[in-house]
């Protein structure tokens, strides 16, 4: 199928709710990628954070077919290998007292909604407790709750009325958040590195002196580690380099290595608060995609050391290059984000797919790199020259 072939089955069938580039990508290795026409290109986007050991990698690939030939579903009415497995190994990681799993960051971050108010509701009544507060710049989610809770106003049109119970502070503020944090609050939910909102990571004595609060005022501290978590900012979650425990986390995107998965972990606090009827989900947990997790974080333990060391490599070299668009280069570990002046980031993207490089946009002024936790200095070192070729123009 050629790409006018493939592109006519999107428009005719499928709703016009993104604005795809151009390109009808066929296959993938490693950090690799070829389209329609046999045009190779680098990976620097990792279909946003989720292909974090790549594509097609051996080992992922063996544990999915394995699993998809003995078992694939069979709903959470009953109990699976790779659910328990995977549950255990993730709750070590975070140094958590339980989980819940579901298929995709927005279900996550819903889920601690509930949990919180919930957590409040059972402790000082229902109407006492029930704002939760985010970050302006912040990204949660597209159903209704967790747009409610996304910081941007960009975001907040067209489906009134949204949930009620949310307000936000600007990042790194600590002296807005304790203005905020009064008795109506039940949480506070924050991005280790606010990604969508333009890879803005928060400081480290800001989580510190958060964390501190938000325990000594019993609100519920949530890093919503959805695009932070499983080893993208050089720690299995962000809320780890900040020497930070909070009590609810969630996560997505790169746990299952490109099949849909997601969930949230609790703390010792409210590991009690949901009990049997009060959150579900029919797919959450299935056993192909458990497995798919498990052999992805088998193939990053070793390597996530190596993580940070790569991310400050695509540091220096960009430094490196001068160019004369760049104006600043932030983030962590491989969760990189420049800051553009003279061309948009959208122009970029699309200057930098042409050229055989796949990167995104975030925020208003931000080119993205999230490339595979995978990936070696040959391909970070020809993506790099792409770059160069581009915005050094």
């Amino acid at each position: 199928m050629n790409f006018n072939e493939m592109k006519n089955l999107y428009d005719e069938n499928i709703l016009p709710t993104y604005g795809r580039y151009a390109v009808a990508f066929e296959r993938g290795l490693g950090c690799r990628l070829w389209d329609t026409a046999g045009k190779e290109y680098i990976d620097f986007a990792s279909g946003i954070a989720v292909n974090s050991v790549g594509h097609s990698h051996p080992k992922w690939v063996k544990a999915v077919c394995e699993q998809a030939g003995v078992l694939c579903h069979v709903s959470n009415l009953f109990y699976t290998k790779p659910g328990g497995l995977l549950a255990e190994k993730l709750t070590s990681l975070a140094d958590m007292s339980g989980l819940f799993f579901c298929n995709s960051g927005a279900e996550a971050v819903e889920g601690v909604i509930k949990a919180a108010r919930k957590y409040s509701s059972d402790k000082y009544g229902q109407t006492k407790r029930h704002t939760i507060i985010t970050l302006q710049g912040s990204f949660h989610g597209r159903t209704l709750a967790a747009l409610t809770a996304t910081g941007q106003d960009k975001f907040h049109k067209h489906f009134h009325p949204f949930v009620e119970g949310f307000r936000y502070i600007p990042p790194n503020d600590f002296a807005a958040l304790e203005s905020e944090l009064g008795d109506d609050v039940c949480a506070f939910m924050f991005e280790p590195v606010l990604g969508e909102g333009g890879v803005l990571p928060l400081d480290a004595e800001y989580l510190q002196r958060a964390a501190a609060l938000c325990k000594e005022r019993d609100i519920l501290l949530i890093s919503d580690e959805v695009q932070t978590g499983i080893g993208r900012t050089g720690a299995w979650f962000g809320f780890q380099n900040s020497g930070i425990k909070p009590d609810m986390i969630t996560f997505a995107k790169g746990i299952a290595g490109g099949l849909p998965l997601g969930g949230f972990m609790v703390g010792n606090k409210p590991s009690k608060t949901l009990g049997p009827g009060d959150h579900g989900t029919t797919y959450g947990g299935t056993p192909v995609c458990c497995a798919a997790a498990l052999a992805t974080l088998e193939i990053i333990e070793p390597i996530l050391p190596q993580v940070n060391e790569k991310g400050a490599y695509i540091r220096q070299k960009i430094a490196e290059m001068n160019l004369p668009c760049v104006t600043e280069i932030r983030g962590e570990g491989l969760m990189l984000g420049l800051k553009l002046a003279g061309i948009t980031n959208t122009d970029a993207v699309a200057k930098l797919l042409a050229a055989g490089l796949v990167a995104l946009p975030a925020g208003a002024d931000i080119l993205r790199f999230l490339p595979p936790l995978t990936i070696e200095t040959a391909d970070i070192d020809a993506g790099l020259k792409i770059l160069k070729n581009v915005l050094g123009e």
